[in-house]
């Protein structure tokens, strides 16, 4: 496993690489790793020649409040993880590289990044875009791996390949749960033993509107309002959103319809903020 810290040398073997007929399959992470981001490893295993995994906490996703000095880090224990994958190459740039302090361009997609969680962190998408297309131009990946906990950062990313003309294909890997039904994430190792219980809440709402759509109910407003009733017994659950919408458009919808659906929600539960979703 090769670990790469200049930008200038991990755009050099890539490039070095697409010359020679390799693909590169790329998993962007903040680090932390867990099970879920392992998983997006195996996703693409056997469809590149080549895996590299780049762990860089992002300071441009982060707003002025948010838990960017407290995001948790690892790195030792993240090497050893990307090691036992046998990730070929692991990049770990530094801030001052990524944003030396001439930096002055940045990347604002204007339609499925503004509501939803681009209402409660207004500059977080602008932040994922910018540093997304820096990180490709720099790995030069021909597929992509994002992991569909982040449900709109997926369509926001998608968009923009789009947008842009960027060659790249997208794999979305299936959300990594705990047993007990929490998303796996980095920051669920700062809940508590209560807050953790409250934590559940979050999917077991989102069970509720899927088994009820299965019973029949198709209308929003009412599977939103049982989706509700099941948050508002966490008395540490600080809801954010809970909304279902198309999971292509991200726009808002009167009639679930299966397949086509999304419930998204987003929640504070103590201080740790925490993300899920559900296709119908």
């Amino acid at each position: 496993m090769q670990v790469i810290h200049s930008v200038d040398e991990m755009q050099s073997v890539s490039d070095k690489l697409r010359t020679g007929g390799n693909s590169i399959g790329f998993v962007p992470t903040m680090g932390s790793l867990h099970e879920g981001h392992l998983s997006l490893v195996d996703l693409v295993k056997n469809r590149a020649d080549v895996i590299i995994l780049s762990i860089f906490v992002n300071p441009t996703q982060f707003g002025r409040d948010e838990d960017l000095d407290k995001y948790p880090r690892d790195l030792d224990r993240d090497l050893k993880l990307c090691n036992e994958r046998k990730i070929d190459i692991v990049f770990i740039p530094v801030v001052e590289e990524m944003y030396p302090e001439c930096h002055s361009t940045s990347i604002i997609e204007e339609r499925v990044s503004l509501g939803l969680c681009g209402l409660y962190r207004p500059s977080h998408f602008q932040g994922v875009a910018t540093v997304c297309v820096k990180l490709f131009n720099i790995c030069r990946p021909n597929i992509l791996v994002l992991g569909q906990k982040d449900a709109q950062q997926v369509i926001v990313l998608k968009q923009l390949i789009k947008d842009l003309n960027f060659s790249i294909e997208v794999l979305v890997g299936d959300i990594s749960r705990e047993d007990d039904g929490l998303a796996k994430s980095s920051r669920n190792i700062y809940l508590s033993p209560e807050q953790r219980k409250d934590a559940l809440l979050l999917y077991q709402s989102l069970q509720e509107g899927k088994n009820l759509l299965e019973k029949g109910i198709l209308e929003i407003s009412k599977l939103e309002v049982k989706m509700l009733e099941v948050m508002k017994r966490g008395k540490l659950i600080n809801l954010e959103y809970l909304k279902i919408v198309n999971k292509k458009t991200l726009e808002p919808e009167n009639i679930a319809i299966p397949n086509q659906s999304l419930i998204l929600l987003a929640a504070h539960v103590g201080q740790v903020r925490l993300i899920d979703n559900q296709i119908l």
